[in-house]
């Protein structure tokens, strides 16, 4: 993947297809190929005539690795995807964030407004509003010397999910540990670009989609039935829905 430097931060980044740009930004212990091209995200919005960026934010992926939690806040790591955005030129485009992804796209769509033209929020819904806890737990879990020795169960997921990915757990935890406050409904009233909130009706980390909907002024939100939140970003219903709502 080629790179670029963001505030002295290596972010590393790939386009693919032409058309109408789509920002793509994944969630916590991902990156951009487990997250858009393994479930196929790349491939639909390319199909359906969209330029997509992904990139793996930092910490993450191909990115930078970094250990001190002060470079993780949610903001600097929101204004990584608009360097991304200035580094290729693009003046406007729609941004699909997903879990700590729909953080990041939710801060771009409320500082950048004129940036950010349609916006998708996914695997993240009141919990962006009320905060999720357990953040130390799973961080002391992507320390920890073995699985074994993790007794939380999230911590345990997470775990897992990070080795699976190949992911650097130390950069992690630090960014576990990184500023991660609630976004409030005052900050949400500001966005003014359509919004699309999606997850799972079991998934516990995004929370009910209802009230994120309700803070988002003209939000509409679609729920998974029976989708928890690994199974939620690769559904169907979710990737009809959004190629819908871009092309409106």
């Amino acid at each position: 993947m080629p790179s670029f430097q963001s505030d002295s931060v290596e972010i590393a980044y790939e386009v693919t297809g032409e058309g109408a740009p789509v920002l793509l930004i994944h969630g916590f212990a991902s990156n951009a190929r487990v997250n858009w091209h393994g479930t196929m995200w790349v491939k639909t919005l390319v199909a359906a005539g969209h330029r997509v960026i992904a990139y793996d934010n930092r910490g993450h992926g191909e990115s930078g690795k970094l250990y001190d939690p002060a470079a993780y806040g949610a903001a600097a790591m929101a204004e990584d995807g608009r360097r991304l955005l200035d580094h290729l030129e693009i003046s406007t485009a729609d941004v699909i964030g997903y879990s700590m992804g729909a953080r990041l796209a939710a801060l771009l769509a409320i500082h950048h407004p004129a940036r950010v033209r349609r916006a998708v929020l996914g695997g993240l819904a009141a919990n962006m509003i009320h905060g999720l806890a357990g953040a130390e737990a799973i961080a002391q879990g992507l320390e920890a010397e073995t699985l074994e020795a993790i007794a939380d169960p999230a911590a345990r997921g997470f775990r897992v999910f990070a080795e699976q990915t190949g992911s650097d757990l130390a950069a992690l935890a630090a960014c576990m540990r990184g500023q991660r406050q609630a976004i409030l409904p005052e900050e949400l009233a500001r966005i003014a670009c359509p919004v699309l909130v999606v997850a799972g009706s079991e998934d516990e980390i995004a929370g009910p989609v209802e009230p994120l909907v309700a803070a988002v002024p003209g939000a509409r939100g679609l729920v998974l039935p029976g989708r928890d939140h690994m199974k939620s970003v690769g559904d169907r219903r979710f990737k009809e829905a959004v190629v819908s709502f871009l092309g409106e």
